[in-house]
């Protein structure tokens, strides 16, 4: 099932109209979709670099609005929809612990969740759910969606087709390292 929505996420970057199926795709995938947008604003670079710029916001302006979505679900519909949803990512056993400590680190934690392979919706429906502050969550998601969609068109416009294996096996990996070591980095000066 999940090859088939992949596979049908794909072909939506050929679509006529793929720069509003990347805003739909980027929205629903901030809040419920499996699918990340990178799967659509790939090709889509690769096929018009001078749009990349233009492709990037678009991803992250919906992906933003998407957001407010999966925090809205955590906000007025954890019981119903949004422990659904952890259920599926395997992330309820984890739901009460995380709410203790969550909203001390909440923009950290939308930093992190927008610009790692973490599944953003996880993050934006424990901020609802939470009560994080909506500018502070409006601000990190804005940074993070922003930095992760911009970075991925950067490069692509920079280096096209060869850049492309590079990104989607290894750049999560590398965002994923970046903040470990931003993490460390903090914690070193707080506490060394």
């Amino acid at each position: 099932m999940i090859r088939r929505l992949y596979d049908w996420t794909l072909s939506l970057s050929a679509h006529p109209r793929a720069l509003w199926a990347l805003a739909a795709v980027s929205f629903v995938e901030s809040s419920f979709f499996p699918i990340p947008p990178d799967i659509i604003m790939i090709p889509m670079i690769l096929a018009q670099p001078r749009k990349a710029w233009l492709i990037a916001l678009v991803a992250t302006v919906a992906s933003v609005f998407g957001g407010l979505l999966g925090y809205f679900i955590g906000a007025a519909l954890f019981d119903t929809i949004g422990q659904a949803i952890f259920d599926f990512y395997g992330k309820s056993d984890a739901v009460a612990a995380f709410n203790e400590r969550f909203n001390a680190y909440g923009a950290w934690a939308v930093l992190v969740a927008g610009v790692t392979p973490f599944p953003y919706k996880v993050i934006t429906i424990m901020s609802g759910w939470t009560g994080l502050s909506i500018p502070v969550f409006i601000v990190a998601s804005i940074v993070a969606r922003g930095l992760r969609f911009f970075i991925v068109a950067g490069l692509l416009w920079k280096f096209g087709d060869p850049i492309r294996l590079f990104i989607e096996k290894y750049l999560g990996l590398l965002f994923t390292l970046f903040v470990i070591l931003l993490v460390g980095g903090f914690y070193a000066v707080r506490f060394l």
